[in-house]
């Protein structure tokens, strides 16, 4: 294994995502833990998510939102709705808001750029949208009106696999590497992420995962376990990628926390949030685990309560009960007994010292 100080390989990442040993982890998690707090502090940040609708135009075989889930009651947010949970995230300190959806078209452009304009004339909120695959012309509008971060999980970076589970609405479009690459150029502070442990995913595809985090230079990302849906084809084992005996990874939270810890080893100036599906598979404290091996962020939903479980990208979701006040001091109260800090301001991410020089 290599020395703290020394950069990971390809092969690293492998070693590490196979390796049990109880002992050996604690060297992850302290590794991890103490790159987190040399590039980017002991703070905490609040993302306020707000699930604006749960409409959708695609078949991903993992998503329980898929257009296919005929079971799932649609809602779509009206922008003053949107702005009332905006404001609510400034009444409990949060820098940002981020709005998230399915791939729904009824969110026009013009719709989505009014509803940031507003965000942005009436609160002093970063904005972070949440998508999905958009054209390059909106995500310029949008980052012309105001939005300052776009989130665009590309879930597996294996192309195959990725072609089973998301199957393309349009053979001519550009594919979300494209994209990321893209927002990036447009001036986005660009998160993406991966789900762990996905049918057909084996250990060495999530260690390309995690490498391509680096050749990506993303500023936020997200990790969290696959969560099998009944109402999807991975859900019901209809879809069933198959790879060889003793290479399929596991869908852990073990598993979750070794990606994490390797990611703020390959990114360490990132914002990687400890994620709700992290919180799902462990309520009791996964949340804190995540933020002892690596993360830095945390998203209290401020999604009306009456949308929440309308909201099912998978079953037995954390928190669609709590209200955003009940979350919000859930979540204050965690963060304290680990003895971290809660951040004030947007919490944009904080290059090191030395990319900054040579980026001036």
């Amino acid at each position: 294994m290599p020395r703290m100080n020394t950069p990971l390989t390809l092969r690293d990442i492998l070693d590490w995502l196979h390796e049990d040993n109880p002992e050996r982890l604690k060297t992850l998690w302290a590794w991890a833990d103490e790159t987190r707090r040399q590039n980017v502090g002991d703070t905490i940040h609040l993302r306020g998510l707000v699930e604006i609708s749960s409409r959708c135009s695609r078949q991903c075989a993992y998503c329980g939102l898929r257009a296919g889930n005929q079971s799932l009651t649609r809602y779509r947010m009206s922008p003053d709705e949107i702005l009332v949970s905006a404001r609510q995230a400034v009444a409990y300190g949060y820098g940002t808001v981020v709005l998230q959806a399915g791939e729904d078209f009824g969110l026009s452009c013009e719709w989505v750029a009014e509803v940031v304009r507003q965000i942005k004339f009436q609160t002093p909120l970063a904005v972070t949208l949440s998508l999905g695959e958009r054209t390059e012309a909106e995500l310029d509008a949008w980052r012309n009106a105001g939005a300052d971060r776009y989130l665009l999980r590309f879930e597996t970076s294996d192309p195959g696999l990725f072609e089973q589970i998301h199957p393309s609405r349009n053979q001519h479009a550009a594919g979300r590497l494209p994209l990321l690459r893209h927002l990036k150029q447009l001036g986005y502070e660009v998160g993406s992420g991966i789900m762990v442990g996905l049918p057909g995913q084996t250990y060495e595809s999530i260690a390309r995962d995690i490498d391509l985090f680096r050749e990506l230079d993303l500023d936020m990302i997200g990790i969290g376990p696959f969560i099998p849906h009944p109402q999807t084809p991975l859900g019901t084992g209809e879809l069933k990628p198959v790879v060889a005996p003793g290479l399929q990874a596991p869908n852990t939270e073990l598993m979750v926390y070794k990606a994490v810890a390797l990611t703020r080893l390959v990114r360490p100036d990132a914002n990687i949030p400890s994620t709700t599906a992290l919180a799902t598979i462990n309520k009791r404290n996964g949340r804190e685990l995540g933020l002892q091996r690596g993360a830095n962020v945390l998203m209290p939903n401020l999604t009306p309560v009456k949308y929440r479980r309308l909201y099912e990208i998978y079953p037995g979701k954390a928190c669609i009960e709590e209200t955003g006040t009940a979350c919000n001091g859930c979540l204050r109260s965690r963060i304290n007994a680990i003895g971290r800090h809660i951040a004030r301001g947007p919490g944009g991410r904080k290059r090191r010292a030395m990319e900054v020089e040579v980026l001036c």
